[in-house]
C-alpha cells in the first residue's frame, strides 16, 4: 500500500524559514506531479508548489520567490519554506498526482506565529 509522510512542520516566527519533507512507500506509476498542497482554518485547500513530470516546478503566486520545492528522488521531495508570513499558518498536504487519481498525506501543522 502506498504511503505519504509529511515532515518538519513547526512553529516559527515571522520571517523565519522551515523545510517540510515527503517520503513515499510503496511504488507507484504514471505519475504527473509530485507537490504540496495547503489548507488554513475556514479555507479551502490550496496549491502550493508542484514539480511536473518533466520536472518542472510551478509555484503558487502567494509563495513565488519565498518557497523552493525540490525533489532527492523518486520517493522523497520537499518544501524550503522562508520569509514565512502569518498569512502561511495552514496544514500543508504532501501530494502525488497519478493518472487514475491523487494520493494525499496526512499533513504536517505549519505555524507562523511571535
Amino acid at each position: 500500500q502506498v504511503q505519504l509522510v509529511e515532515s518538519g512542520g513547526g512553529l516559527v516566527q515571522p520571517g523565519g524559514s522551515l523545510r517540510l519533507s515527503c517520503v513515499r512507500s510503496g511504488t507507484i506509476v504514471n505519475v504527473n506531479a509530485m507537490g504540496w498542497y495547503r489548507q488554513a482554518p475556514g479555507k479551502e485547500r490550496e496549491l502550493v508548489a508542484t514539480i511536473t513530470s518533466r520536472g518542472r516546478a510551478i509555484y503558487a503566486d502567494l509563495v513565488k520567490g519565498r518557497f523552493t520545492i525540490s525533489r532527492d528522488n523518486a520517493n522523497t521531495w520537499n518544501l524550503e519554506m522562508s520569509s514565512l508570513k502569518p498569512e502561511d499558518t495552514a496544514v500543508y498536504y504532501c501530494y502525488v498526482e497519478r493518472s487514475i487519481g491523487t494520493l494525499w498525506g496526512r499533513g504536517t501543522q505549519v505555524t507562523v506565529s511571535s
